[in-house]
Formats: C-alpha cells, sequence, structure tokens
C-alpha cells in the first residue's frame, strides 16, 4: 500500500502522463523504474547512506541499469528523496489511476483448482456486465478455500468459498449449544 508520498508521486506521474497522452507509455516505464530499484542489489546500494549521493545516482544511468531519460530522472528524484523502497507502491497506484481513468477495474478472483479458458472469460464477462467497466482479471489458485471462490475488486471482497462457509456453519453450532 503506498503511503501518502508515494500517492502524491504516482498522482503526478498520472497527470503528467495524461497530459503528454503516454500513460501506457509511462505505465510501461514505471515498470522499468519498480524492476531496477526493487532489485535486491541495486536496492541495497541506492539505500545506502553511506555512499555518496553522486555514486548512487550514477549507477542508474550505468550499464546494464540504463532507463530511458524519463526514467532515470523518476529514479533520481526517488533515490534523492530517499522514496526507493517506495517505488512498487508507487506504480501500483499508478496503474489504479490509469485504470480508473480507462473505466477499468482490477479483480482478483482466487480458487481452489485452476479455471479453464472458458471459466475465466465467462467470470471477466459477468464482472464486467455487473460493473460496467472492462475487467482485468487475475486469477490465484488457493486449496485452502477448498472450494467455491474469492473475488476482490477495488475495497470490495465476494466470499464464496466453502472454507468461509464451513467456518461459518461451525460458529453458527457452536453459538447454538
Amino acid at each position: 500500500m503506498a503511503t501518502a508520498a508515494g500517492k502524491r508521486y504516482a498522482r503526478a506521474v498520472f497527470e503528467l502522463a495524461r497530459e503528454e497522452g503516454r500513460i501506457e507509455e509511462w505505465g510501461r516505464r514505471l515498470t522499468s523504474v519498480r524492476d531496477l530499484l526493487s532489485d535486491t542489489g541495486v536496492s541495497r546500494v541506492l539505500t545506502n547512506p553511506t555512499i555518496p549521493l553522486g555514486t548512487r545516482m550514477d549507477l542508474i544511468a550505468s550499464p546494464p541499469h540504463q532507463l530511458d531519460p524519463e526514467g532515470t530522472n523518476l529514479a533520481r528524484l526517488l533515490i534523492e528523496a530517499n522514496r526507493v523502497e517506495e517505488v512498487g507502491a508507487i506504480a501500483e497506484e499508478f496503474e489504479a489511476l490509469a485504470d480508473d481513468a480507462a473505466g477499468r477495474v482490477r479483480a482478483t478472483v482466487t480458487t481452489a483448482i485452476e479455471l479453464t479458458d472458458e471459466e475465466r472469460t465467462r467470470v471477466t464477462h459477468e464482472l464486467s456486465e455487473r460493473l460496467g467497466k472492462e475487467v482485468r482479471m487475475q486469477v490465484i489458485v488457493d486449496n485452502r478455500i477448498l472450494g467455491g471462490l474469492k473475488l476482490q475488486y477495488g475495497d470490495r471482497l465476494v466470499d464464496a468459498s466453502v472454507a468461509t462457509k464451513l467456518q461459518q456453519l461451525r460458529r453458527r453450532l457452536a453459538d447454538a449449544s
């Protein structure tokens, strides 16, 4: 989850991207910056206050860590502001803003077994119809839910898993005795 500062960075990048009409390009750029700054070895160097700031900044612009000029500038800004650890949350917040602007919603479906392509398509289509938005769906397989599914989109969670239903039944039986 992004901090308030992380959200401000994401909003600033998003506003710039929207003004330039390059939201998708900035999304890819943020992914590259996130991948680089999240690398354990690179992150250790960039967050080490005993290494001079100039040396840390130069690391971003040197091979094999080269980003495009705008990505390099963003990375340097994050290094200078000691926000390297927030780059993942910044990228996620940017994606959420881009999805919202495009009328999309991201959904996560958790099932006990892998869904077929037909089932994925059906769930995506039904959710799109219900929400009136394009749905980008991620499927997670977790056999602990036993059966059924959990659906999360935005701040909503629909839990129709067998494990939850059994837990609710246990509570009702315990309360009845």
